[in-house]
């Protein structure tokens, strides 16, 4: 009778016992990152040149592992944390489907094929907008990492950019969807005089890919700026390699593009060569304030 009752006040308490367990788990994983940030920011590296190190990485290589296991274990927790953030967005899913749909005249538009297909077209748009939320912590997991061979000023300049990294993204998905896709779209759609019946799973994946890589291009002043700070990075140097830059700058318009067109390449290409400019400037101004 008391083996039962013991076991009957388990199974009443469980569900109590695993918010505790959370709470604790949590209450750790806090205290061990305002921990580490404080060290971080509170303790200066020690200023090794660069041969040095390659020569002691080539004469102990299984030092590597460290960092590696470092790496492993903050790539871990930022997918457990996009994986949550992915779970909650769920609730949000249909109303930003419904609201991807605007351009083309709604959801109704839309034909289905397949079986599966609004299933596939559901879950990607919860992983952009999961994704979305979790840039943040994703971004400072990774300088979690960085962090410990930076220079004490570095290691402040990369951490208050961290908030940008969201502010940035947001933005380049917002240019793609107010001002790419008004103008993209009739052109596709109406091209030669066809009337296609678009999939749900085609123009969600088309409206997500532009999004996401125009949201990702958006970062990379903020990313030139922060390593310009770090003085991994030369305005003149970015100046000097412009045509480089933009032979480079058309290849990633044409793999981030779906079609061949001109037209959107070049709404692609140009917001590029726009933010590259705007980030030779930004090396600059970050270089003079070193």
């Amino acid at each position: 009778m008391r083996n039962f009752l013991r076991t009957l006040w388990r199974l009443i308490t469980l569900p109590f016992r695993f918010v505790l367990w959370i709470v604790r788990t949590v209450s750790r994983w806090i205290s061990a990152i305002t921990a580490d940030i404080h060290t971080l920011l509170t303790e200066e590296v020690e200023d090794e040149p660069l041969p040095d190190t390659l020569a002691k990485t080539m004469e102990n290589p299984m030092g590597l592992l460290e960092h590696v296991n470092a790496l492993r274990k903050h790539l871990t927790r930022a997918v457990i944390f996009l994986a949550i953030t992915t779970s909650l967005s769920f609730a949000y899913t249909q109303r930003f489907i419904d609201y991807l749909a605007i351009p083309i005249g709604g959801i109704g538009k839309l034909t289905p094929i397949e079986v599966t297909e609004p299933v596939g077209v559901y879950m990607r748009v919860a992983l952009l907008s999961g994704f979305a939320i979790a840039l943040p912590y994703i971004a400072f997991e990774l300088w979690l990492f960085a962090a410990p061979g930076l220079h004490r000023a570095s290691r402040l300049t990369s951490l208050l950019s961290i908030p940008l990294v969201a502010l940035f993204f947001i933005g380049g998905m917002a240019f793609a969807y107010y001002a790419m896709l008004p103008t993209a779209l009739p052109f596709l759609l109406n091209f030669m005089g066809m009337n296609p019946q678009v999939r749900p799973a085609s123009y969600i994946s088309f409206v997500t890919n532009l999004m996401f890589w125009i949201g990702v291009i958006f970062e990379f002043p903020l990313v030139i700026y922060v390593l310009a700070s770090i003085g991994i990075v030369k305005g003149k140097m970015l100046r000097d390699q412009w045509r480089l830059a933009m032979v480079i700058i058309a290849v990633m318009a044409a793999a981030i593009t779906p079609t061949v067109d001109p037209i959107s390449m070049t709404l692609v290409m140009a917001p590029m060569i726009i933010l590259y400019f705007l980030s030779v400037g930004l090396a600059y101004l970050a270089r003079r304030g070193r």
